[in-house]
């Protein structure tokens, strides 16, 4: 018995101790730069700035199997599988296009051009220069999935078109977590307004 509470309490203070290293390192990691431009009760409007981004496409619409597939292959890249063995420093959120064929894109730390990047080992991973843009976002907390993802997507269609805000439909999903944190998990569905709309 009371071998059983010691390792009990060893593997709550090691369970501890993984997420509060999880929440540190999040705080360490360069985001997606953006301005919020105005709040609402369901939603706020953010400008994000051009930036950079490894992507990479996957033939399914399904999340649980495009961010395995997506996440391992870009992972590999930033970790060093590129004509270089150079390690890239990793980015936050991770963004996942919402369409019948799935995109997931890592953004590239901000310090490095597209001509400073070495050249991926898979041929699957592309560049994208991503243009400034004006979006709406809706947040959500817990472990993402189909079904939550179609949820605050449609919430935040009704938001938007209950302020007669005008959309052009091309959704993401940005999951802000690694795997292994528990708490505080942050989840965004953003869709791209059009142009000139605020």
């Amino acid at each position: 018995m009371k071998a059983f509470k010691i390792i009990s309490i060893v593997l709550i203070i090691g369970f501890i101790t993984v997420q509060i290293f999880a929440m540190r390192s999040q705080s360490n990691i360069e985001t997606y730069p953006y301005a919020v431009v105005k709040k609402y009760d369901a939603f706020e409007i953010r400008k994000y700035e051009a930036s950079l981004f490894t992507t990479v496409k996957m033939a399914t619409s399904e999340y649980k199997e495009a961010s395995r597939k997506g996440f391992s292959t870009l992972a590999g890249y930033i970790f060093g599988g590129n004509e270089k063995n150079e390690k890239i420093a990793m980015t936050s959120p991770v963004a996942m296009s919402l369409d019948d064929s799935m995109t997931m894109m890592f953004m590239v730390p901000r310090k490095m051009t597209a001509e400073m990047l070495p050249k991926p080992n898979s041929s699957e991973i592309q560049f994208h220069e991503e243009p400034q843009k004006t979006v709406a976002a809706i947040s959500f907390g817990g472990w993402a999935s189909d079904k939550k993802i179609e949820k605050y997507k449609k919430l935040l269609i009704a938001a938007l078109e209950k302020e007669g805000i005008e959309f052009n439909n091309q959704f993401f999903f940005l999951g802000y977590n690694p795997p292994f944190e528990l708490f505080n998990r942050r989840n965004e569905i953003i869709v791209e307004l059009v142009q000139n709309e605020l």
